[in-house]
């Protein structure tokens, strides 16, 4: 099958922001492919979006496992051109450093830094190669703030942080867009529903969040919006 569509991958795309990501995208005419490891909500999420009359990929994954990441590229590298790489997928424990126990501690650097790396390597070759491309990353204020409980998701978001600014200035030459996202604190099931309940309100919304992440995607100059940090306006947590 010839290639005729461009499209834009979300990991971590079965709920929270990844979820209103995929959305917003989907809402904007955007062919978006949504994959995280949740089958069943993914499904859920597809039945929604298309309730509304437009069109969704689903393509389910584990992103700590780079032989994963690399068939699901492989795959939709048959029929489409990946426009736009959106690396969400992420995972906490809102643990102290000397609670946090080493599986814990090795599944969120998977998932949050080598999942992302895993999708980056995937995608960039070809991005190169067509001399276009946009990677946006979806990190936290935790990537250069400290939070109390929070040592290794702050570690895998400042890794990733790091990586990806030395990779932006590996790829300017070749037209590539690296996006930084640091979002404070979002309405999202990665809080506790007792802290949900208590700051809810003050929390950002992800559908607002997805709007602005999407218009700063959608500037179609030479511009290109390198590091967007957004929080409540009543401040951190």
């Amino acid at each position: 099958m010839a290639k005729d569509n461009s499209i834009v991958w979300v990991t971590g795309a079965s709920s929270g922001i990844g979820k209103a990501i995929a959305s917003e995208f989907t809402e904007n005419k955007k062919l978006v492919v949504a994959s995280a490891r949740d089958k069943e909500s993914l499904e859920r999420f597809k039945k929604d979006i298309e309730a509304n009359k437009h069109e969704i990929i689903l393509h389910p994954l584990d992103v700590t496992s780079n032989d994963d990441v690399t068939a699901a590229f492989e795959k939709l590298n048959e029929n489409y051109d990946i426009d736009c790489l959106i690396n969400n997928a992420g995972t906490t424990s809102f643990k102290l450093a000397e609670e946090d126990d080493v599986e814990m501690i090795e599944k969120i650097i998977n998932t949050n830094l080598l999942g992302a790396i895993y999708a980056i390597k995937a995608v960039l070759p070809a991005m190169i190669e067509r001399k276009k491309g946009t990677i946006i990353n979806i990190l936290s204020v935790a990537a250069r703030h400290a939070f109390t409980k929070s040592s290794a998701y702050a570690a895998s978001k400042a890794g990733l942080l790091a990586f990806t600014n030395i990779l932006r200035e590996e790829v300017r030459e070749h037209n590539i867009r690296i996006i930084n996202v640091l979002p404070g604190a979002t309405r999202t099931p990665i809080w506790s529903n007792e802290l949900l309940e208590k700051h809810g309100e003050r929390m950002m919304s992800p559908a607002e969040l997805a709007k602005l992440i999407y218009n700063v995607y959608d500037i179609k100059s030479n511009m290109v919006t390198e590091e967007l940090v957004i929080r409540p306006i009543k401040g951190d947590l």
